[in-house]
């Protein structure tokens, strides 16, 4: 049992018993020796402020709350490696989205370190040992995403203004937002579109205004955005209209097998050693992307559609090549 362990269990002791307890009680209960219990009694006393007192009469601790309140640790408990774990993870968003959340988890990493401390641990020390490389994340809007993530669990609809990439146009939308997707270290806003009366997402750093309605969001089932969203290669969204068979050779074998790029993914190893991957999908070009990036470790085995989609940017590329 860890420190903090024993102060969460010394604290359940204390609060269950109408009677001041003994300190001989105590160590039995902690399994742990009189000292050990006298610091957790003062560690209590100076970074939880809890009213621990001396009963000498009945020789024995007590909380010493008055008008009939109790006294209860502060905010949602952790053992260490759960705390560690918690800034850990406020330490990896931080540098995905830097100062994303400061303001919202500030209050709560304040505590969470008070109570590293008292377990002997040292939170800044996360921030040495961990660190993440945005080789293509795009800077997102901390003013639009916080408006985003606010109607999207409030529940309200959004007024948009748009620029979408592909196109280099402009328009302005009426969404319900639906859910917020971090893929490949950038921010999508999956939500229903009025205007379009269909499902869309929206990347966040392309938001030019992002204002919220006081009109309620409409709510779509997690069924029917899982088949749009999630069930196609990719970012791209739509039902899977082909199947895709690559064939990789036996040294990227090693790698690809071990790789999930689709949720109903097939893979199988081939008698040469090389491994064939299957998978659905509707938009091509994020895929084609992808598979060159394998350059001559990847055959296109199907469908014949995409594996010309793919001759024809390598024929494109060499063309810049040559003499």
């Amino acid at each position: 049992m860890d420190r903090l362990q024993r102060i969460y269990k010394f604290h359940q002791i204390i609060a269950a018993h109408h009677l001041p307890v003994a300190h001989r009680v105590l160590q039995e209960r902690l399994e742990c020796s009189r000292a050990t219990v006298n610091r957790i009694i003062q560690e209590m006393r100076l970074y939880f402020n809890a009213p621990i007192k001396f009963d000498r009469e009945r020789n024995g601790y007590y909380y010493d709350t008055q008008n009939n309140q109790t006294f209860e640790l502060p905010g949602v408990w952790f053992n260490a490696a759960e705390l560690y774990a918690l800034l850990t993870t406020q330490q990896l968003l931080e540098q995905a989205q830097p100062g994303l959340l400061d303001n919202h988890l500030k209050p709560l990493k304040t505590r969470i370190e008070r109570l590293l401390t008292s377990a002997q641990l040292d939170g800044n020390e996360i921030a040495k040992r961990v660190r993440i490389l945005r080789m293509a994340g795009r800077d997102t809007s901390g003013e639009h995403f916080q408006t985003v993530a606010g109607a999207l669990l409030q529940r309200q609809r959004l007024h948009i203004r748009y620029h979408n990439r592909s196109n280099n146009k402009e328009t302005q939308r009426e969404i319900s937002p639906q859910r917020l997707t971090h893929y490949r270290d950038n921010w999508y806003l999956d939500a229903w579109c009025h205007q379009r009366n269909g499902l869309r997402s929206f990347a966040v750093d392309r938001l030019l205004e992002a204002k919220v309605l006081e009109k309620r969001a409409e709510d779509i089932a997690e069924k029917e955005l899982d088949a749009h969203f999630a069930s196609s290669y990719g970012i791209f969204a739509g039902k899977p209209k082909h199947t895709a068979i690559l064939r990789f050779t036996h040294e990227r074998a090693r790698w690809v097998a071990e790789e999930q790029w689709h949720p109903q993914q097939k893979g199988l190893m081939q008698a040469d050693g090389s491994y064939e991957l299957s998978f659905p999908y509707a938009d091509p070009r994020e895929l084609v992307m992808d598979i060159l990036k394998h350059g001559t470790e990847v055959e296109v085995m199907e469908p014949e559609s995409l594996r010309e989609l793919v001759h024809e940017q390598l024929r494109s590329a060499l063309g810049k090549y040559e003499k």
